[in-house]
């Protein structure tokens, strides 16, 4: 079950490619990633996720939508977000997923107090899961209706494939994140400018 110890490390910068990155790194989203991501990202509380968390036993048919509506919609971004890094063409078919969930989940924004401090949480109109989704989508159509201006970046370590939406003041950051990928970066650089020191005995 997902917890606050367990907690995903969100790099991306944006809902939508965290999302992303955490729907990519496994080949078949599973129920308790989405969970763990939704807990993450302060979508649900620790206490609902620990609730949805037991949806498949309890609603097996819901839970399965959910879990089908997150993986189209976590494919189709990746596409998306590639096209965009590729300043290619964006496909129509890719952007229905994002469509589909922001019909779906009509609602608005309130603000919501919690010990002493608010926060915007979405409230839907409809009783149903997709709304877990909704932020998501609308992060995803915001990164989206940016177009070329869109600071979408992908991580320049070869093995990382991780997206970041470049916040930085020089807008030039190259990495998901200095402490993982960018120090590994320079250590290999450093270790290949500075071969070790071979003793010499004569």
């Amino acid at each position: 079950m997902p917890s606050t110890d367990s907690r995903l490390q969100l790099l991306g910068g944006r809902l939508a490619v965290d999302f992303v990155n955490t729907t990519a790194s496994h080949s078949e989203l599973s129920w308790e990633r989405l969970i763990l991501f939704l807990e993450s990202t302060s979508i649900v509380s620790t206490e609902r996720g620990a609730q949805l968390v037991n949806l498949p036993q309890s609603d097996p048919q819901a839970a399965k939508a959910l879990l089908l509506k997150a993986r189209r919609l976590g494919s189709a971004l990746r596409k998306v977000f590639t096209a965009m890094l590729r300043k290619q063409r964006i496909l129509a078919e890719w952007i229905e997923p994002v469509n589909e969930v922001l019909r779906i989940t009509e609602g608005h924004d309130e603000l919501v107090g919690r010990d002493n401090f608010w926060k915007i949480e979405f409230v839907a109109r409809e009783a149903g899961l997709d709304w877990l989704l909704a932020a998501v989508a609308r992060s995803a159509a915001e990164t989206v209706a940016e177009g070329p201006r869109a600071r979408l970046r992908l991580c320049a370590n070869p093995q990382c494939g991780l997206f970041f939406y470049d916040n930085s003041r020089t807008h030039r950051r190259r990495w998901c994140s200095m402490a993982a990928c960018g120090n590994r970066s320079k250590v290999a650089a450093f270790a290949r400018n500075h071969p070790p020191a071979r003793n010499a005995s004569n």
